[in-house]
């Protein structure tokens, strides 16, 4: 008979397989914008993961309290308003950028927690590998968004509105995973989950005539993309992270949370033909380099993740 895999190794598997997911996500998202409006794809994708969520924690939906109802609104709130950026931005940057971009929620995590109040109780000050990883990070991201000459005196103008809209979505995941931080060991992770998708749902909807007029056309591709990023990417990939941080450590989550940016340039590149630049694969590489030294190197800190 052949042996049952150790629950360390499931769970590298198992995030590992988020990680992709989540990496290819950005091209789907990408191809499917040719036929649905930014803010209607998000309204639509996270409309089916809430669904799905409720339908399997069902029974922990029964006892919800009042500070469970708080949290996941706080939560849900930035997690909307995360995902409204990034997808916003995407329609109007590349797939690799919008990655990359994206990553440096894993530097401003460590960053905001300087401030005392942002904090959790269980949450170390940020080290000094923090403000080295930030400046790479950012010295990174000026390469990776703006053009080769570019002066100083141009530089706001050459950096494209997708980019700026990708970057306010990194500030708003980070303030997501603060607010879990702090919400996340006093409520139930089925409820929380599932409160915080169906409260980004409900501001999606009120939102959504911010983007113009609507538009959707169902096609295959937008189809599997709703598939995939609704059922894959958020319901199921919320599961399993929960899992599997409980039997991984911190520095092993830590590198596979760095590859996903690499997963969404490659599939980038063999799906849609999209290529950095020497200039923007320097600017990646600065990121990378940030991440790693935000959260490879300080010992004994939980690592954070995001959602894609």
């Amino acid at each position: 008979m052949p042996r049952r895999l150790s629950p360390t190794t499931s769970a590298h598997l198992l995030l590992l397989a988020v990680v992709v997911v989540w990496g290819a996500t950005f091209v789907l998202v990408k191809d499917a914008l040719r036929d649905v409006s930014p803010l209607l794809f998000n309204l639509l994708r996270m409309s089916l993961a809430f669904i799905a969520l409720a339908v399997v924690n069902h029974r922990q939906l029964r006892h919800i309290d009042h500070y469970a109802l708080r949290s996941g609104l706080l939560v849900g709130i930035f997690l909307a308003v995360g995902y409204q950026f990034q997808t916003a931005g995407l329609a109007r940057t590349t797939a690799a950028k919008s990655a990359f971009i994206t990553g440096l929620v894993v530097v401003l995590v460590p960053l905001f927690t300087a401030v005392p109040a942002l904090r959790s109780p269980n949450t170390p000050a940020p080290r000094w590998t923090t403000a080295i990883g930030a400046i790479l990070a950012f010295v990174g991201l000026f390469f990776l968004t703006t053009p080769t000459g570019t002066s100083w005196q141009t530089l706001f103008v050459s950096v494209g509105t997708g980019d700026i809209l990708t970057l306010g979505c990194a500030v708003a995941f980070a303030a997501h995973l603060l607010s879990l931080a702090h919400t996340s060991t006093k409520v139930p992770a089925g409820q929380l989950a599932t409160l915080q998708i169906g409260v980004a749902a409900l501001i999606m909807a009120t939102t959504l005539p911010i983007g113009g007029r609507p538009y959707v056309v169902y096609t295959p591709r937008l189809l599997v993309a709703l598939v995939v990023t609704s059922l894959l990417a958020t319901a199921a990939a919320f599961t399993i992270q929960s899992w599997a941080q409980q039997h991984l450590p911190p520095t092993h989550t830590a590198i596979l949370l760095t590859l996903e940016p690499v997963f969404a340039c490659l599939t980038s590149f063999l799906v849609l033909h999209e290529r950095l630049g020497r200039r923007s694969l320097s600017g990646a590489a600065l990121i990378l380099i940030g991440i790693g030294f935000t959260e490879l190197i300080p010992s004994g800190r939980s690592v954070s993740t995001y959602p894609i």
